[in-house]
């Protein structure tokens, strides 16, 4: 909007300064005439290369555009590709730790239920054959009361 108030600016504005300076110029009709012809042609010359140069212009900076933003498009592509393999990578990684630690765990536990096992038939074995003693020492020390 700003370059082509500009230009029609210029342009309106070198049209009243041609004609304002030929018409107060002590000249003959006639040659005031032909002047104002030819200024009416280089006016509109500079216009016409004015709007080619503008337009020439206009395409260099949209293609100058248009390239930028496909390289942009393209960088973000890729580092959201990067970004996705990356997530999949940790999740991956989280999911087979996480299966390492549930393997784990339920050896443990395997190993402490074992244990545990052998520990509690181990301890009812010494229980038993504790109480075998103390049954044992009591009839002996029964006998040796009745026989005394």
């Amino acid at each position: 909007m700003n370059t082509k108030d500009f230009l029609i600016g210029s342009l309106v504005g070198g049209i009243v300064g041609a004609s304002t300076a030929l018409l107060l110029a002590p000249k003959s009709g006639k040659e005031l005439r032909d002047e104002l012809n030819e200024q009416a042609l280089v006016a509109r010359e500079k216009t016409n290369q004015f709007t080619s140069t503008a337009y020439e212009k206009g395409n260099e900076w949209a293609n100058y555009a248009k390239e930028k933003s496909n390289n942009i498009a393209k960088v973000v592509s890729d580092q959201s590709a990067q970004v996705t393999e990356k997530v999949k990578e940790v999740t991956n990684s989280a999911r087979s730790e996480a299966e390492e630690v549930k393997q784990s765990a339920q050896e443990l536990a395997e190993d402490l239920s074992g244990d545990l096992q052998a520990s509690g038939e181990e301890i009812a074995e010494n229980v038993k054959s504790e109480v075998d003693d103390i049954q044992n020492k009591l009839e002996e020390e029964k006998e040796a009361q009745r026989t005394t």
